[in-house]
């Protein structure tokens, strides 16, 4: 009877398997690498699916389409502790400052959410709307240019440590183009 049990749930944990992986099995289609950081990214439908990558054992971040510096940029930032991924939709409300989306009565639309660290670097996966119709969120032209901002933070895990490193691109999503 035990027996029984034991391969009735490895049978159910073998299915979930098969029917959630294939949500993280990822082909990037695209990624830019700068100093000890990359974004790798993939259009799908709707979706835009990200992996940052950075040499910190603290959060990593992205953000898109600012006005000056971090205002108005949609951000999405990460970080692993203790094996568990913790990761936060922002919006850049003054130049030098974001907001989790939540608290401007946004909505926190990043799914697909994974994340590790080995060694000291840090990897963080994810998914967003490419036009949520969120108002904390600012709508991405994949055909257009995109500025994108990058950066990781100094090995600390929270969102509020300042960047070690940070850097602007400007970036085509459909071509991989970048500048």
């Amino acid at each position: 009877m035990n027996l029984e049990r034991i391969g009735l749930k490895s049978i159910a944990v073998f299915l979930m398997l098969i029917v959630y992986l294939p949500v993280f099995a990822v082909d990037y289609t695209h990624e830019i690498k700068e100093r000890k950081m990359s974004f790798a990214w993939k259009i799908d439908g709707n979706l835009l699916y990200i992996k940052l990558t950075a040499a910190t054992k603290g959060w990593v971040g992205i953000g898109f389409n600012p006005s000056k510096k971090m205002q108005d940029a949609d951000f999405v930032l990460g970080y692993v502790k203790n094996g568990k991924v913790y990761v936060t939709d922002a919006f850049g409300v003054r130049a030098k400052e974001h907001i989790n989306d939540t608290l401007m009565e946004g909505v926190n639309n990043v799914t697909a959410v994974k994340g590790s660290e080995e060694g000291k670097s840090t990897t963080i996966e994810f998914a967003i709307p490419i036009n949520s119709g969120d108002s904390a969120d600012s709508k991405i032209d994949i055909n257009g240019s995109t500025t994108v901002l990058l950066a990781y933070g100094k090995g600390q895990d929270n969102f509020t440590s300042l960047h070690r490193f940070r850097t602007i691109k400007k970036v085509n999503l459909s071509t991989g183009r970048a500048r």
